[in-house]
C-alpha cells in the first residue's frame, strides 16, 4: 500500500528519543499504526484487538510487557487499560537498572487512553495526537491537481487517498458502521442507535455554528443530559471537536457557546448525504464545510508540532465575528475564512474592527480564502488556504 508522509513523523521521532513511552491517540483509520510501523519497522508489534494477545497479556501483564527486551509498539491500548499500570512497573524498573527500553502506545479513544495514561504514567509518557491528513499532506503526496471540492468531499483519511476515489463512500460507510458497532459499545451503552445516528446527522447540519444543546435535544428526541453525554463521546473518539469562544475581561458582550466542527470533512460530507464532489458547487453549507477544513488545518498543524492547540473564535452580541483566533505567548492572530474564489473588500470589515478594538493583543490579521492573489487583489493580509506557510509557521501554532 502506498505510504503517505506524515508531518507528525519528525515530532514522534524526537519525542520517542526523550521519553520511555509515547502515547499516540487519534481517530480510527487516521494512520497511527502505519506511521509507527513505517518509522520503526524493527520494533515488535502488539495489537490488543487480537484475542490471543489479550489472553496472554491478562495472564501476566507485567511479565508480558517485560518480555519485549527492545520495547514495542502497542496498538489499540484502550482495549486493555491495565497496560498502563504494567508499563509503569516496567519503565520504573528500567530506570532503576539504567535500561532504556522504548514503547509506543496507540489508541482511538482519547478519553480512556488519556485517563489511564495520566493516572499511571505521569512523567513517563508524552502524549501526541494524529488526526486525518491535512490539506498540505494531501497536496504534497499527490501528483495531480485536486480541487477544493474534492479536498472537502474526500477528507483526510489515508485509506481514501490510497484507494480509487469511487471507493470513498464505501470506506466512510464502513467507518460509521465500525464506529457505532465497536467504539460506541466500548465507550458507553447507547440504547437507541437510530436516535444516535439521527443525532450524528443533526450535528453535521450544524457544522461551524454555535451549538445549542437544547435545540439538538428537542430535534433528536432525547434529554439535554443525553446530548451532553453523546457529544462527549463524539469528542473522545475524534469525530467532532468544539472550538471555544475567545474570552477576555475587556468585552463583556462575547458569546458563551462553542462552535462545532468535524475532525474530518469527508465524514462530514458523508453524513450530510453528499454523494460526489461537484454537489458542493452550490451546496448551502459549502462555506461552513470549507471553514471546517481550514480550521482543521490549524488544529492539525498544532498537533503535528506536538503543541496543545490554542484556538478559539470571536463573536459579540452585535454579530461581529472572527472565524479563528490563534493564541501564542506574545498575542493573538486573527483569521477570517471565506469560501468564495472572488475577492470582496468587505471581507476585511470584521478583521479591521477587531484590530481596532484589541490593538495591544492582535499581532497578525488576515483573510484565508479559496482564491488566488492577482494584480486586482491585495497581497497583504490575504492568503489562499493551500498556503502551507500559514499552518506551519510557529506564529500560528504556539
Amino acid at each position: 500500500m502506498e505510504y503517505i508522509n506524515r508531518a507528525l513523523g519528525t515530532t514522534l521521532q524526537v519525542t520517542h528519543e526523550i521519553f520511555p513511552v509515547v502515547t499516540l491517540t487519534g481517530p480510527r483509520q487516521s494512520g497511527k499504526t502505519t506511521l509507527c510501523r513505517h518509522l520503526y519497522p524493527d520494533m515488535p508489534y502488539i495489537n490488543f484487538e487480537n484475542v490471543q494477545t489479550g489472553l496472554l497479556f491478562n495472564d501476566n501483564p507485567v511479565g508480558f510487557i517485560d518480555s519485549f527486551s527492545n520495547g514495542a509498539i502497542i496498538d489499540e491500548a484502550q482495549i486493555e487499560p491495565t497496560v498502563f499500570r504494567a508499563l509503569q512497573t516496567v519503565v520504573d524498573e528500567d530506570r532503576h537498572v539504567g535500561r532504556r527500553r522504548k514503547f509506543i502506545i496507540t489508541g482511538s479513544s482519547n478519553f480512556s487512553i488519556m485517563a489511564n495514561s495520566s493516572e499511571s504514567m505521569a512523567g513517563r509518557t508524552a502524549p501526541l495526537t494524529l488526526l486525518p491528513l491535512s490539506v498540505n499532506e494531501i497536496l504534497q503526496n499527490r501528483k495531480y491537481d485536486i480541487s477544493t471540492n474534492e479536498l472537502m468531499y474526500l477528507g483526510g483519511y489515508p485509506q481514501i487517498w490510497t484507494s480509487p476515489i469511487s471507493a470513498a463512500e464505501i470506506i466512510l460507510q464502513s467507518y460509521i458502521d465500525t464506529y457505532v458497532e465497536r467504539d460506541l459499545r466500548q465507550l458507553m451503552n447507547i440504547k437507541d442507535l437510530n436516535k444516535f445516528i439521527k443525532f450524528l446527522g443533526l450535528c453535521a447540519g450544524r457544522v461551524g455554528t454555535e451549538l445549542n444543546r437544547s435545540s439538538l435535544a428537542v430535534e433528536t428526541g432525547v434529554t439535554v443530559a443525553t446530548i451532553d453525554s453523546w457529544l462527549s463521546v463524539l469528542e473522545a473518539s475524534y469525530v467532532i471537536w468544539m472550538l471555544p469562544p475567545w474570552s477576555t475581561n475587556i468585552n463583556k458582550r462575547l458569546t458563551k457557546s462553542s462552535k462545532l466542527y468535524f475532525c474530518d470533512t469527508g465524514l462530514l460530507c458523508y453524513l450530510l448525504g453528499i454523494k460526489e464532489a461537484k454537489q458542493l458547487d452550490n451546496y448551502p453549507l459549502r462555506g461552513a464545510i470549507f471553514e471546517n477544513m481550514v480550521v482543521n488545518n490549524f488544529l492539525k498543524a498544532a498537533y503535528n508540532a506536538g503543541k496543545k492547540p490554542r484556538l478559539s473564535f470571536f463573536r459579540d452580541k452585535t454579530g461581529r465575528e472572527i472565524d479563528l483566533i490563534v493564541e501564542n505567548t506574545d498575542g493573538i492572530s486573527a483569521f477570517e475564512i471565506k469560501a468564495s474564489s472572488g475577492f470582496n473588500p468587505d471581507y476585511y470589515k470584521h478583521i479591521r474592527y477587531f484590530e481596532k478594538t484589541f490593538p495591544q493583543k492582535v499581532l497578525y490579521a488576515t483573510i484565508i480564502y479559496d482564491g488566488e492573489t492577482t494584480s486586482e487583489v491585495p497581497t497583504s493580509g490575504l492568503y489562499n488556504f493551500r498556503d502551507a506557510k500559514l499552518y506551519e509557521s510557529p506564529l500560528f501554532i504556539v
